[in-house]
């Protein structure tokens, strides 16, 4: 048992499954079934660490089985303890294969042993594991409340290693839900614990995880395109991880892991020369350690990092001799998945530095190892390789196959993203996002004929849907599971209302079009590089909130008009079409498409059509509001507010907003200033059947979950916790709110991605649809608008009629963009 132990924390785990069979027979032969069930419990652990989850399974099931033979005949403290611990095995099982709700129920069950025995810090680790269901699940507001009473535990608890312990994986599971300032405070307080108690190991664990906090808000930063930020957040992680590498002078493991995270950051940052000063440090480690997965693992860890500094005096020989050691011990180790990864590694070695055939053969050999242990989390990186390598083939239609099997296989992972290695969650602009937009293109290049319904333009179409899906993934941390109906079904019966779906590839942007009641998809192609259309895209972005930049606004608008609208407006003619439905792409979502400007006609597009927005091709079920009572909840906060440390200046035009609508909706409640709190927005929406909700407060979208919220008089009502409040249910309570209405919110400044914010808050809030404002305007005109806007909503028009005129209405008194243009509706436009 020692033995295997010792074997297990090395990364043995093919010898460590030797030992611990022989050890379990032992056991068994002296009916010592008390160390037979332990013993079956570690094999289980061992099992999945080499993912051979029937084993794993069979394994816990004995233990099991033989925990609850003894707990029926006499159970004592230590048997209830073991118990316990037995089903926290079986609930990370079932975490892992994906039987997320099982497994939260397994981890509850081990909770109420742990907290009858009063075991603190197991009970700590059980609960810190049922938040990663409760987030699978999407139960976030559970999953904060469990985190919450984690961390009122801790802080009770006097300093201890134990203490520090459980602040340290605290913080990394707070990392891996994407709550990156929390998880960079309470690792600075685990490390500060470890530091006061004297604990060498928990101190340098608590800074190599400040290490990977901070080095993913670096990523953050970055795909905010905060330069300048990333790069301060980038020099602490590199002074963490020296520290932690110091630290640990004498626990090799933490300090080669600090060590190889140093040696990546530094190449990211394109510090080269003090990159260089740390490679024989980590060679002559690594050169040093027994055969383990840990030491494949490494091994390629700091492959990886050399391969990018091939240009820097590192020769691609001894890149691929270290990875060739790394397939050499993963096969002696007999060790499947990490041989997989070591060969698929290798391969794109060789296909950096253009040896195709090698790379293609290394990365076939990997995909047949990934896919014999169903390990469709490397499998994907393998296809897309192999896609790769096609293309530069020149095989377009093999190319296209291999792209298509990396889709299908992220299209698996989506509803089990606990499979996903949590850094990809932080890259997912260069680990996943590429694989989508290489794909639709390799499909519009095979895509010839434009005016039939080929596969190829429907397959395109759902893979740019399928991108916008998996960011708001990436943007919850969990997969966003609704009830949906097909767009295009719906279309079917609109026949004024197109769907235009823009795509941006790196050198056109490709603009694919359903006309209602045709069986048919139009595909037309703007030749403008994708730089140039950011560009425009951004300074139109930055000129809007200001009301002077009129003429450059125009300037833009017009452009994007002539790229994106031009060249499918003939096919709009004589078809009745009054109503436009975008399901856009990338930086597009960040401005109103009722800006873009027709120079010819001198019109802006809100002048010719209706118009809303789609974060995908389907929605929920669709209802059109002349078929509601309008029945309103308005909330605002007018005073000035300091709440977390941010300063929300004073609206003073939300209560002549809210009597605007109080004016034209008959039937309304109101919570206005210190009513607003959580609390009561909730309590009111529990138990009246509000068919729309209006909130007159500041508010900011952004692609930081943790920076996309909304003002209420105490409090940042954050994205996450919207579904638990908006989607409340009571006795009178309808399932699903109508219309949320958020005035006076805005994009987070100088974000690429802001809108994904916006999409998110639209998901997650439920509601049928969402008219919300891309800047902030305090200003008379938004009452004016709301005021419009709901006269006509009780008038029988469709939302996107009554966005419509109320914009018409403002644009008739002052032509400004600033004024009429931030409003947008997502979702049902009916």
């Amino acid at each position: 048992m020692q033995q295997s132990q010792a074997l297990y924390e090395a990364g043995q785990f093919v010898e460590g499954v030797q030992l611990l069979k022989k050890a379990a027979g032992e056991f068994k032969a002296s009916n010592d079934l008390l160390n037979e069930a332990i013993t079956l419990s570690n094999l289980s652990l061992a099992y999945q660490q080499l993912g051979q989850w029937q084993e794993a399974t069979e394994a816990i099931a004995q233990s099991i089985k033989l925990l609850q033979t003894l707990k029926d005949s006499d159970s004592s403290q230590d048997q209830s303890q073991i118990f316990a611990q037995a089903l926290d095995v079986r609930g990370g099982l079932e975490l892992a294969q994906g039987q997320t709700e099982v497994a939260l129920s397994t981890w509850q069950e081990a909770a109420k042993i742990y907290q009858h025995l009063n075991d603190i810090s197991a009970l700590i680790r059980n609960r810190i594991n049922q938040t990663q269901a409760m987030q699978a699940l999407g139960n976030y507001f559970q999953a904060d409340k469990t985190l919450t009473s984690v961390q009122e535990i801790l802080q009770k608890q006097p300093d201890s290693s134990l203490k520090a312990t459980g602040l340290y994986s605290l913080g990394n599971i707070l990392r891996s839900l994407g709550y990156l300032n929390d998880s960079h405070k309470i690792l600075e307080e685990s490390s500060s614990v470890a530091e006061r108690v004297g604990s060498a190991i928990a101190q340098s664990n608590a800074l190599l995880s400040l290490g990977n906090t901070i080095r993913a808000q670096t990523s953050a930063q970055l795909s905010l395109g905060n330069t300048t930020r990333a790069k301060d957040y980038a020099r602490t992680a590199i002074q963490y991880y020296q520290q932690a590498a110091q630290i640990a002078s004498a626990i090799p493991t933490v300090r080669l892991q600090a060590q190889l995270n140093l040696l990546r950051l530094l190449v990211e940052q394109e510090e080269f020369s003090t990159a260089k000063a740390l490679l024989p440090q980590i060679q002559s480690q690594i050169d040093n350690l027994p055969p383990s997965r840990t030491a494949v693992n490494y091994r390629i860890n700091f492959a990886q990092s050399l391969s990018k500094m091939i240009q820097n005096s590192v020769q691609p020989k001894d890149v691929a001799k270290m990875l060739a050691q790394a397939v050499q011990v993963a096969k002696s180790l007999k060790d499947q998945r990490t041989e997989s990864y070591a060969l698929g590694t290798l391969g794109e070695l060789y296909e950096q530095t253009g040896q195709l055939s090698d790379a293609k053969a290394l990365t076939q050999q990997a995909l047949v190892k990934a896919e014999s242990i169903d390990a469709q989390d490397i499998a994907y990186q393998w296809h897309w390789q192999m896609g790769r390598i096609l293309q530069k083939q020149s095989n377009i239609p093999a190319a296209t196959n291999a792209y298509s099997r990396a889709y299908n296989a992220l299209k698996s992972l989506r509803n089990d993203l606990v499979a996903i290695n949590p850094d990809v969650q932080f890259s997912f602009r260069e680990s996943i996002e590429p694989v989508y937009r290489q794909y639709v293109d390799l499909l519009l290049q095979l895509q010839e004929n434009t005016f039939q319904k080929p596969d190829n333009l429907v397959q395109a179409r759902q893979v740019i849907e399928s991108i916008q899906l998996a960011e708001l993934d990436n943007f919850f941390r969990s997969p966003c599971l609704l009830p949906r109906v097909d767009l295009d079904k719906l279309v079917e019966n609109e026949k004024s209302t197109p769907v235009i779906y823009p795509i941006i590839l790196d050198n056109r942007l490709e603009i694919i079009t359903t006309l209602p009641g045709q069986d048919r998809i139009y595909r037309k192609t703007t030749k403008v590089p994708k730089d140039f259309l950011e560009k425009t895209v951004e300074q139109l972005q930055k000129d809007l909130p200001i009301a002077s930049r009129e003429p450059d606004v125009k300037q833009h608008s017009q452009q994007l008009y002539d790229w994106l609208i031009k060249p499918i407006e003939s096919d709009f003619a004589n078809k009745g079409i009054t109503s436009l439905v975008f399901v856009l792409d990338g930086s597009l979502r960040n401005i109103p498409m009722a800006i873009l400007y027709d120079k010819q006609q001198q019109k802006y597009l809100i002048e010719k059509y209706a118009i809303s927005l789609m974060p995908g091709l389907q929605l929920l079920a669709p209802k059109s509001l002349d078929n509601v009572r309008l029945n309103v909840l308005i909330a605002g906060v007018e005073q000035e507010r300091m709440i977390e440390g941010k300063y929300f200046s004073e609206l003073s035009n939300v209560t002549q907003e809210l009597k605007q609508v109080k004016y034209e909706v008959q039937s309304s409640k109101e919570l206005l200033n210190q009513e607003f709190t959580k609390a009561n927005l909730q309590k009111q929406i529990q138990f009246t059947p509000f068919s729309i909700v209006h909130l007159a407060t500041h508010g900011q979208f952004s692609s930081d979950i943790e920076q996309t919220y909304i003002l209420t008089w105490d409090s940042l009502l954050k994205v996450t916790e919207l579904d638990s409040l908006l989607r409340a249910t009571g006795e009178s309570r309808p399932e699903t709110i109508e219309l949320l209405v958020l005035s006076a919110c805005k994009t987070a400044t100088g974000d690429k991605r802001a809108a994904l914010g916006l999409a998110g808050v639209a998901v997650r809030a439920g509601a049928r649809s969402t008219l919300a404002t891309l800047w902030t305007i305090d200003d008379e005109s938004t009452s004016d608008f709301m005021g419009e806007f709901y006269r006509q909503l009780d008038a029988g028009v469709t939302k996107a009629q009554a966005l419509q005129r109320a914009q018409l209405a403002i644009l008739a008194k002052e032509n400004r963009p600033y004024f009429w243009a931030p409003y947008v509706l997502l979702g049902n436009w009916l």
